[in-house]
C-alpha cells in the first residue's frame, strides 16, 4: 500500500534514516522515514522489511530531500534505496554561509517552528520503539519539503543554484570511503604514548576489540573504552592478574573477557623489534599530518598557510563556509605536491585530478595560483 501511495504521489520526497551509532558496530538503518505530498508520512522498520527496492523504484522520478545526506545514503543504499536526484538541506545551508546547520536550527530560522528534539543519540535498534521516539523521527521529515523550497529560493537569489547542483550530485555519487589505514592510531589518548611496544599493545587491543565488536554487533567503545586500552598499553602488565588490577578491567564484564585482552598484550610483547609500529604514523601516501609540515617541509607549510588564507578570503567574499568552497584535503594535497610549473592551467588540472568540482575550480584557481607563487 505504501509503495502504491508513493508511486501515485508527485513532487519531491523527504527522506531520513536513524542508525544506532554508539550502540551497534554496524551502521545499518534501524528506521526509515519518508514524506511525500499525497502519501503523507511513513515510518518503516528496515529490520522487519530489509528489502525496499520496490519502494525505491516507486520513487525513481522524485527528487529526494535529505538533511546531511552523506550520513544516510550508505545505509539507505543497503536497503535498495538510491536517489536519482538529491537536495541536501544541510549542505544548502553551508553553501549559503550558515554556520549553524542543524535541522532544528534551520527549521526555526526559516519556518519559525521549533522541532521537538531529544532522541538523536538514542539506541534505535531498540524494539519496540517508544511512541515518543517515533514522533521525534516523523518530525525529521515533516518540514523538509517546505525547508527545501525556501533554501532553493535563497540559492537562486545568491546565484548558487548550479554550484549547489554540483555539490548535491557529488554527494549522491560519492563512493564508499576507503578503509582507514591504521585505524587503531585514532584511539583517543594515543598521543600520550611514545614507546613503540606500548603502541603495539594499543594496536593488538584495538584489533581484538574490533573483531569482538563486529562479532557481537556492539559499538567497540561499549566493550572496552579507549581509556582502558591506553591504560593497559601504558602498564604493559606481565600477568593477567596485573591487568585485572587496573581500574577498568576489574569489573565482572571485563573479567569474563580477561583472556582476550591479556592475549592481545602478550602478542604485543612477543613482537620482534622490526615489527613494532613507528611512533608517528604517516598517511600512507607520504603526506604527514599538517601539524608536522613545518619540521618536515617548511616550504610546503608556507604554501599551505598562503592557500588557506586565500580560500578563507574567497569564502568570505562568496558567503560560503571555507570547507564547502574547497575541501581541506584538496588544499593540503595541492600544497604538499604542487604542479612542477605553477600557472593557472597547471593548478586547474591538479584540482581536477584531486576531485574538485567545476564551480570550485572556477572560483579558486586564480587565488590558489597566486598563493602558491607568493609562498
Amino acid at each position: 500500500e505504501l509503495v502504491a501511495a508513493m508511486a501515485a504521489s508527485s513532487g519531491p520526497v523527504a527522506v531520513d534514516a536513524e542508525r544506532a551509532s554508539g550502540y551497534r558496530y554496524s551502521q545499518r538503518a534501524y528506521l526509515v522515514q519518508l514524506r511525500r505530498a499525497g502519501a503523507g508520512t511513513a515510518l518503516i522498520d528496515p529490520i522487519a522489511l530489509p528489502g525496499l527496492s520496490q519502494l525505491g523504484a516507486a520513487l525513481a522520478d522524485a527528487e529526494w530531500i535529505l538533511h546531511a545526506a552523506s550520513q544516510d545514503l550508505p545505509c539507505l543504499s543497503e536497503l535498495g534505496l538510491h536517489p536519482r536526484t538529491l537536495f541536501d538541506t544541510e549542505l544548502a545551508g553551508r553553501l549559503l554561509g550558515v554556520e549553524r546547520v542543524a535541522l532544528g536550527t534551520m527549521v526555526e530560522q526559516h519556518l519559525g517552528l521549533r522541532l521537538e528534539k531529544g532522541h538523536s543519540a538514542a539506541d534505535w535498534s531498540t524494539r519496540p520503539l517508544p511512541h515518543d521516539w517515533l514522533v521525534y523521527a516523523a518530525l525529521d521529515v515533516e518540514l523538509l519539503i517546505e525547508l527545501r523550497e525556501i533554501l532553493a529560493g535563497l540559492l537562486t537569489a545568491a546565484g548558487k543554484s548550479e554550484w549547489a547542483r554540483q555539490e548535491f550530485e557529488a554527494v549522491r555519487l560519492a563512493p564508499a570511503p576507503a578503509p582507514r589505514e591504521n585505524p587503531w592510531r585514532r584511539t583517543s589518548g594515543i598521543h600520550k604514548l611514545r614507546d613503540r611496544r606500548q603502541l603495539a599493545a594499543v594496536r593488538e587491543l584495538w584489533q581484538a576489540r574490533d573483531s569482538y565488536a563486529a562479532q557481537r554487533d556492539v559499538a567497540p567503545g561499549r566493550l572496552l573504552p579507549d581509556t582502558a586500552v591506553i591504560e593497559a598499553a601504558r602498564a604493559l602488565p606481565k600477568r593477567a592478574g596485573e591487568l585485572a588490577a587496573l581500574s577498568v578491567f576489574g569489573g565482572p564484564r571485563q573479567r569474563r573477557q580477561l583472556d582476550r585482552w591479556f592475549g592481545a598484550i602478550e602478542r604485543a610483547r612477543a613482537l620482534p623489534e622490526d615489527e613494532l609500529p613507528t611512533v608517528t604514523g604517516g598517511s600512507g601516501d607520504g603526506m604527514p599530518p599538517a601539524s608536522r609540515w613545518r619540521e618536515r617541509d617548511p616550504e610546503a607549510a608556507a604554501r599551505l598557510a598562503a592557500c588557506r588564507e586565500a580560500v578563507n578570503l574567497l569564502a568570505e567574499t562568496h558567503t560560503v563556509l571555507a570547507q564547502n568552497l574547497l575541501a581541506s584535503d584538496v588544499i593540503r594535497r595541492l600544497c604538499w605536491e604542487p604542479p612542477a610549473q605553477v600557472d593557472e592551467q597547471a593548478v586547474r588540472e591538479r584540482l581536477i585530478e584531486l576531485g574538485a568540482r567545476p564551480r570550485q575550480i572556477e572560483l579558486a584557481t586564480a587565488a590558489l595560483t597566486a598563493a602558491l607563487c607568493v609562498a
